[in-house]
């Protein structure tokens, strides 16, 4: 499995999943436009991370709730990689609020980060890979709960519900192209998002016992999944996800 000569954009790709993805595509020889919005340190680091590995990784300020700021990330790119292959969209918020308490404010923010920016970010992508014209993929990650739903976290569901049926139409739809739209669905995962649950150790204890492989991913576990699915050698998947939880989804009551 190599990258070698690939171009990659990751939404969100300074800290927790994201990360692991940039680390994981540049391992595999790709270039890789990091995302951020904030943590212009983090995102230094990671391009000397990736430098040492002698491979290229740029970062690019742009929130990605916004068409303009994703377009000029995608020109970015473009401009001074050449090209865009592989286009992650990975950025993601929630509110852990229940269907009574999210504020407008509260789903407004979680739909623009989680699913208008990979709605947009995977149209923008693909336009620049038709012109191209050799194909891409475009991977989103989802999560466990664009199936299985997440009591007190109604918006955050129902954003990844929406990202569950773009990748399945988007993929329909880009086939053509040679464009394949594949999405990852992780379960619990030890990032930044999660540390409520990773600071308490009862929590911790009762999801380990939920996950029958016994533990929380590991970030660089998605990051593996991702870089397989950039690869030549996923080159028949698409319009699916693909879920990486452990065994979650059929053994837990939900979290």
């Amino acid at each position: 499995m190599t990258l070698e000569g690939k171009v990659a954009i990751v939404t969100g790709g300074n800290s927790g999943i994201g990360k692991a993805i940039v680390i994981a595509l540049a391992e595999q020889g790709a270039k890789v436009v990091i995302d951020f919005v904030a943590h212009e340190d983090a995102t230094e680091e990671l391009e000397k991370k990736v430098a040492s590995m002698r491979d290229k990784a740029i970062g690019v300020k742009a929130d990605v709730s916004k068409v303009a700021d994703l377009q000029r990330l995608i020109d970015t790119a473009v401009q001074r990689l050449g090209r865009v292959d592989i286009m992650v969209n990975n950025a993601g918020i929630e509110t852990r609020t229940s269907i009574l308490e999210t504020t407008e404010e509260d789903y407004e923010k979680v739909m623009e980060v989680n699913l208008k920016s990979a709605f947009f970010g995977t149209q923008i992508a693909a336009k620049q890979m038709i012109n191209q014209g050799d194909g891409g993929r475009i991977i989103n990650i989802s999560s466990v709960h664009e199936d299985w739903p997440m009591p007190n976290n109604t918006a955050y569901c129902v954003s990844k519900g929406g990202m569950r049926m773009l990748t399945r139409t988007a993929g329909t739809e880009l086939a053509a192209h040679g464009i394949l739209v594949v999405g990852v669905g992780p379960g619990a995962v030890e990032t930044p998002i999660n540390k409520q649950t990773m600071d308490d150790p009862a929590k911790l204890k009762t999801l380990n016992q939920d996950i029958p492989l016994g533990r929380m991913a590991k970030p660089h576990e998605i990051g593996a999944v991702v870089a397989f699915l950039a690869s030549d050698d996923a080159s028949y998947l698409t319009a699916t996800t693909i879920i990486a939880d452990g065994g979650l989804m059929q053994s837990g009551p939900g979290l």
